[in-house]
């Protein structure tokens, strides 16, 4: 029933790239990679491009914009060396990467390391680097944030005392000492 309303919403409406990627996404959570490269074909046959994701953090008066996997901000090093810092911390807090909703034909390490470049986690890291505590640190995400960023937000906040408020598409979030302001329910 799935695929036949994906395929419909796609024949009313084009060049949506959610429906697309929903459906492109429902066939990779099934391991129908055909069907998924399908439909990626469809998308570039109709010029049709899927939003990427994209967070932006203001700092000391400057609005800083990530995109998922983004390595050009003039402070990637040190990002990525706080990324990494904030990986071990959370594993130490219970974190377990979510590889679920990673929906690529890749192995499980690659996946891991996917999902630790999402933009908000990006955006997160640069956070921790330049906005001392006590201020909160304050994201705008153009999507929904994911199950696996949503918990390792949770666990940040736990992990090194901060306030982490993070607007996605739908709601506000506000993580503080390991708990969101949502109940885990987004």
């Amino acid at each position: 029933m799935g695929e036949r309303v994906g395929r419909k919403l796609i024949e009313l409406q084009p060049d949506h790239d959610g429906f697309h990627v929903l459906l492109s996404n429902m066939y990779a959570s099934r391991g129908n990679w055909d069907d998924v490269i399908e439909i990626r074909g469809m998308m570039t046959e109709n010029g049709v491009v899927k939003t990427p994701g994209c967070s932006m953090i203001e700092a000391n008066g400057i609005v800083h914009e990530f995109l998922a996997g983004d390595k050009t901000h003039p402070q990637i090093e040190e990002i990525e060396n706080k990324l990494e810092e904030m990986g071990k911390r959370i594993k130490m807090e219970g974190y377990v990467p979510d590889t679920n909703d990673v929906f690529l034909e890749i192995d499980e390490e690659e996946k891991e390391t996917s999902l630790f470049r999402h933009s908000e986690k990006l955006a997160v890291a640069f956070g921790l680097l330049c906005i001392a505590p006590p201020t909160p640190i304050r994201i705008m995400k153009n999507l929904r944030i994911c199950n696996d960023c949503h918990t390792a937000f949770k666990l940040t906040s736990k992990a090194y005392d901060r306030e982490i408020v993070a607007r996605d598409r739908h709601r506000f979030h506000h993580f503080k000492h390991g708990r969101c302001s949502c109940s885990d329910f987004w």
